[in-house]
Parts: structure tokens; sequence; C-alpha cells
């Protein structure tokens, strides 16, 4: 399997409140994502939950759900930083 842990870490606004969140992997940005998410279900989200599914299932690369999660959490302006 995929190792699904993201090499850098990405904090969003966990709560209405803005409460930073850590993500270190597909699988939290997945549960985020489902579970989490305040912003609208755009093409983005959907392209997110995509990304982190492949790459649970291990067929794409962790960076790659990392990509496409922080495009989301910028668009639904959640993103606070990926400490890089």
């Amino acid at each position: 399997m995929e190792n699904i842990r993201f090499e850098t870490p990405i904090t969003v606004k966990g709560d209405p409140a803005g409460t930073p969140l850590l993500l270190r992997s597909a699988k939290e940005a997945s549960a985020f994502l489902l579970n989490s998410w305040s912003g609208k279900k755009s093409p983005k989200h959907r392209a997110a939950l995509q990304a982190c599914s492949d790459a649970i299932s291990g067929e794409k690369p962790a960076m790659a759900a990392r990509r496409a999660f922080v495009a989301a959490a910028r668009e639904a302006s959640i993103f606070i930083n990926d400490k890089d």
C-alpha cells in the first residue's frame, strides 16, 4: 500500500471559529472532507475526495491528494498554511 502520509502537513480552519487543524495524511484529509467540510461541495471538493481515495487505495501518491486538498481548501477559504 502507498504511504498515505503527507510529507508536509496541511493546516486548515477546523471549525467555523477558525480553530487550526493539522492534517497529516490522505486519510485525515478524506475524513475532514466527508465530515467537517463547511464549504460548498464544488468540483474541487469532489476532486480532492477522489484524490484522497486514490491515495488511500494506493492508486496515486499522497502528494496528489495533498495538492487536490489544498486547492479545494483555498477555494473554500479554510486553508491556513502548509508549513512550507
